[in-house]
């Protein structure tokens, strides 16, 4: 079996796609540029993964993420302002520290949603 030597604690992928980060289509700005700095500058994408996608999908919930860990998907929706992003990025850089995958701060929690549905 295929093994990779990369091994991050988590990873973060930012849609880019049709609706998410398309100010010219009156969505919320993805910045882009800020997160590439911060990730270079904190050296931070051996330990959290940053890559920016296309579509994710679900487009009614506009600049959609999805972080994954070993344990867990997680997904965000409606991420909008400096403040989000912002935690997102101290979340990385301590992660980062910490050698392990911290629980996401409340400001992002309040952005999470269900992706698929529960079988019961």
């Amino acid at each position: 079996p295929l093994e990779t030597l990369k091994k991050p604690l988590a990873h973060l992928l930012f849609c880019q796609g049709c609706c998410c980060g398309r100010t010219d289509r009156g969505k919320p700005e993805l910045p882009v540029e800020k997160l590439r700095a911060a990730w270079a500058g904190g050296r931070l994408n051996r330990t959290v993964q940053l890559t920016i996608s296309g579509c994710l999908g679900p487009c009614d919930l506009t600049n959609v993420t999805l972080l994954l860990t070993p344990d867990e998907q997680v997904w965000l929706g409606g991420l909008e302002g400096d403040a989000v992003y912002e935690a997102l990025i101290r979340w990385a850089a301590g992660c980062q520290a910490a050698g392990e995958p911290l629980p996401l701060p409340a400001l992002l929690e309040a952005h999470r949603f269900s992706r698929w549905p529960t079988l019961e």
